[in-house]
Parts: C-alpha cells; structure tokens; sequence
C-alpha cells in the first residue's frame, strides 16, 4: 500500500544507516548503503521496518590543519529536529543492570508516498545508570566492552522495542553485519519464554527460517569476536549457556553466530564470496548479492532533468537507463559541466585551490585507511609530473576521513597535504575537509574519472564507484569488489593492474601505481583531451550498463526473491516455507 500503514513483515537491522546528512548516524559505506537500501525499499513500497542505535554525539568531525593533521570533534545536534521520539520503553539486561531503551522515529518517504520507519535506540534517559546512558553516544567509539554493550542494545534491545511498538508478525530478521546478531538470542528466549532452557531442532528450524544475514568485510579482524570473560560479564552466565547451544562455547563471534542462526547468508559482490567462504567454517554456504546504490539520491540535479527529459519513468524502473545510449553527447557533456563548475566552485570556497572547468578531474574519496592506498597516485611524483607535462593537465581531489584511532590513515592524509606542496606548480591537489553525504553528491558528479586503488582482495564491494556510474563518470580502478562485474576496458572505465595477481604484499604498491600512470598517460587523457566522443561513449556506457544495474532496485528485488523468499511483495507468486 502506498499510504504506508501496511504492517510491517521485514526487519532490517543495522549498526549504521545513512538518512540525511544532518542526521550523523553512519561513518562510510556501510550506513550509506543501508540508507540507500532503505530509500529503495520504501519506493518499492516494501512493509519493512529499520532498526538502528541513536548517536548523540556520532562518528565525528573531522578538523584538517595546514599540514593535513587530522582532529576530531564530537558532533554537535539536536535529535528533535529531524526524529520523533516514541512513548514505548525496552529494557535489556547489561551486566545485571536493568537498561532501559528509547526508541526514535524517522521516515524514509518513497518515490510512490510509502513510508518506512526507522527506529534509533537511545540509552540516553534519567532512568539509567550513568556509564549506561552515554552507550549510545559514538558510532565505533570506545573498547570492545562498549562495543558489545551496543550491540546488546542494537539485537536485543531491537526486538523489544520492535515488539513493544506491536510488530508482532514480522517473518523476516535481517542483519546488516554481525553487529546484529543478538537479535537471535532475543528471538531464541521469546520461544523459551526466559534466558534459559533447552534449544530444540525445531527452535533452531524456525529461527534460521527468520532470520538473513549479509556480511560485509573480507578480513578476520573485521568480524566481531568478544572473549568468554568479557562475554560472561556483559550478558552473565544463562545467556552464556544458551548461546553454547548454537555453537558460541568460550567467546561471542558476532559473525559465525549470525551464520548458524540464518537460513541465508550473502556477501556483498561475487568476488567477495569467493572470499568469505575461506573465512567461514568449512561448508558454510554463503551467496552473493552485489551492492547498489540509489539512483535518485545519487543523481545530480541537472543528471535528473537530463533523465527525466530522455528517459521516462528511470525513478521506478532504473533499467531504463539503459537508454542513456540514444542520449546526445552534447546534452550529457552539458549535464557534466553544471556539476563541474559547481564542485570547481566548492573547492574554491573550502579550500582556496583554483581549479579549471575545461582540466581533466581525479577524484578519490572514502574511508582514509592503508588498504584503501589513497597515496598509491603519489608514488612516482617524477612519473606523475612528466605526463601532466606532456601528457595533458590534470587535477586531483581528495576527500575522506581517518579514523581517530588509525594513525597509518592520518599519516596518508598528512602525505596527501605535503604533495600538495610538491605538486602546485604542475598539478593541482586538493583536499575537502568534512566527507559526508553532501561532499560525496559534489564529488561523484563532478570529477571526471572516479580513482580506486583498494590492495585485493580487501575490497568486499564498494559503491562510490557506483554512485559516480550514475552521473556518467567512468572508474580507473583496482579489480575488486564490484568492479569484477562491472569493469568492461574502455567501455565502462579502466582498469589498473588488471593482469597483476591479488596480494596484499605492499611491495607490489608500485606495479599497481605504473599500471595506473600507463592507464592515465595513454588511455584516458588522450581520450578526454584528443577524442572527446568516444570519452563520451565511455560515459554514456557507465550510465547503460553500470547504472541500470547496480543499483538498490535491483538489489533489494533480489533480497525479496532470494533472501527473504517472498516474492509475492514484488508482485509474484508467494513462496513456500
């Protein structure tokens, strides 16, 4: 139903989940593709309702001085702004204490009138001890103590709070990552009526029945793993017993317990499967359903009018943008440069840098992490000097942040301002301080090429690319996650070390980084600055092909289909159990 008071059937549990840039309650990729899963099931008019935490103080801000040196801020906002805080309570039990829970109600609208909640818990109430009031204060703040005390509030307290609310006919649980996975022992202990009891084959049957489970990193120490000590203490000795009866004896795997508790558990990319099933037990059955991104959100202003002027109806139906073929260069070029000369102008205002509407435009911007190698464009500044001599000019714009524990990530950003220095009197570096879902919209409309350099195979998925595709803006990137399927060389974009083998060996940084010169210095520049029809198709084909595919429509059908298994919410026959 369009009116949006369908009962809800789905639960989509999440530790992040991007919902307006005023709202901090996400740090990267994992909130925004949450937000945008949501945004995309809200147009498809799915009764689906969202659970995350409430961070009063969020992931935070980021201040950048002259040297790149990165500090951090708490953020500063007012919840009643943008939330709407519900008369229901939830308690959990955290280290014997009674902590009570506040749920928090935001809308997300879709493109048809649906709307979907999303519930944000909140500790933050006189009633509660004082060290259980700041627990949902930081988004990937604190130790593992605090980790799994969130996370008790996030599972547990989010089925309490669901049921408080009165959904109680919800088929499926779905977790987002392994932050949620408590949700199974909540869901366990309404069938035993208590903590404790025996858990029957039938038990086991009907939770992994409920239950879906989609993992995101491809590295061990991306899971969350709690010793028994700390496990016994958080969430005391019957709640220990319990979970030893589905597999969890001498500690908490966050990850192996949302495994053995769902009946469908996916990664995030094909590579990315091949990948996770060498970190899941032996037989551990683990699908793929690649990641996308939403289409309207994502699309510039003048990309929309340019969609909605050729191709009818691409809001509900992304497939049509398959048509952006037919489209005229001159109207896409036109499209472009709007957005161009607005993201030359915001450079300008934040950071003083001058760049040039008609110079060819770097743009790298994510999570400032080693792995991701945002300096691997750096390595070779005599190499990278002598093509914007005689090559073409270029310019480069970064933008992201460090987590404030991630010293190796600082030190990329403080790299990234001393090449600032290095480079001004030949290439044009700059650096926007702040990324967020509003520098991100600027950045993926109006950079050129869009640069990924992620050491495989550490990249699970990744959708900046994706929302880049959307705006007709090609991809130079390393061959992992998601660009496995959408690469086609020259016609989607380019790849770079295509033909070296996945390592993490960072000695082999400088064969990706003379991959990436070779592919800049005799594909791409002569290109955009000697053939601009065919860096036009190039961009067209982005939209075709990359757009109309990988995106959260086409996602969340093939959760419907495959995850859920109830096909009837898209208009299909039903399912059997």
């Amino acid at each position: 139903m369009a009116n949006g008071k369908r009962e809800p059937l789905l639960a989509y549990f999440s530790m992040e989940i991007a919902l307006d840039s005023s709202v901090p309650n996400y740090s990267g990729g994992l909130g925004v593709l949450s937000g945008d899963t949501l945004r995309s099931a809200a147009d498809m008019a799915l009764p689906m309702v969202a659970v995350s935490l409430l961070y009063r103080k969020g992931y935070f801000i980021q201040r950048l001085d002259a040297r790149g040196q990165q500090t951090e801020d708490p953020v500063v906002w007012n919840p009643r702004e943008k939330l709407e805080i519900l008369p229901q309570r939830a308690r959990v039990q955290i280290e014997g204490r009674e902590v009570t829970i506040a749920p928090w109600r935001y809308i997300v609208r879709g493109n048809g009138g649906h709307s979907l909640p999303v519930l944000l818990l909140d500790t933050n109430l006189p009633e509660n001890a004082e060290q259980d009031r700041g627990l949902t204060d930081y988004l990937y703040g604190g130790d593992s103590h605090y980790r799994l005390c969130q996370e008790v509030v996030l599972g547990m307290g989010g089925v309490k709070i669901l049921r408080e609310i009165g959904h109680r006919h919800l088929k499926r649980f779905h977790m987002n990552e392994g932050h949620a996975a408590l949700c199974t022992v909540a869901l366990l202990e309404e069938k035993l009526g208590g903590t404790s009891g025996t858990v029957t084959p039938e038990m086991m049957e009907d939770l992994r029945e409920r239950c879906v489970y989609t993992t995101h990193t491809p590295v061990p120490a991306g899971h969350d793993a709690f010793t028994g000590e700390l496990t016994l203490q958080v969430l005391g000795p019957e709640r220990v017993e319990l979970m030893k009866q589905v597999g969890q004896d001498g500690g908490l795997n966050m990850s192996t317990l949302a495994l053995k508790c769902s009946s469908y558990t996916n990664a995030v990319a094909l590579k990315h499967a091949v990948v996770s099933r060498t970190l899941f037990p032996p037989g551990s059955v683990i699908n793929s359903i690649t990641n996308g991104v939403h289409i309207p959100t994502w699309a510039s202003k003048p990309m929309q009018e340019l969609f909605d002027r050729r191709i009818p109806g691409w809001r509900e139906d992304p497939l049509g943008l398959r048509y952006m073929i037919d489209v005229p260069d001159e109207d896409v070029w036109s499209a472009h440069m709007i957005s161009k000369k607005d993201l030359v102008a915001l450079v300008k205002a934040k950071t003083g840098v001058s760049f040039n509407n008609d110079v060819l435009t770097l743009g790298f911007a994510r999570r400032m992490t080693d792995y991701k190698r945002p300096t691997l464009l750096f390595e070779d500044l005599a190499r990278l000097k002598s093509i914007a001599k005689y090559v073409g000019p270029m310019q480069i714009l970064y933008s992201g942040k460090a987590h404030p524990r991630d010293e190796i990530g600082k030190a990329h950003i403080r790299r990234i301002f001393e090449v600032m220095g290095i480079l001004k009197d030949r290439i044009q570096v700059a650096f926007l301080e702040g990324y967020d879902m509003e520098v991100a919209r600027k950045m993926v409309a109006g950079v050129d090429v869009w640069v990924n350099t992620p050491r495989p195979p550490l990249e699970a998925s990744g959708t900046s690319g994706m929302k880049a595709a959307v705006n007709g803006v090609p991809s130079l990137s390393v061959r992992d996650g998601w660009w496995m399927e959408g690469h086609i060389e020259e016609v989607t974009g380019w790849a770079v070390g295509e033909h070296i083998d996945d390592t993490t060996n960072p000695a082999h940084d400088s064969r990706y980084s003379a991959s990436l010169y070779n592919e800049l210095s005799k594909s791409i520049m002569p290109m955009f600055y000697e053939d601009r029809p065919s860096f036009l198709r190039v961009m067209k084909n982005t939209v075709a092909l990359n757009a109309s595919h990988f995106n959260t429509h086409r996602m969340v059908a093939q959760y419907v289909r495959f995850a859920y298994r109830m096909p009837k919410l898209l208009g299909g026959p039903e399912a059997e159990k």
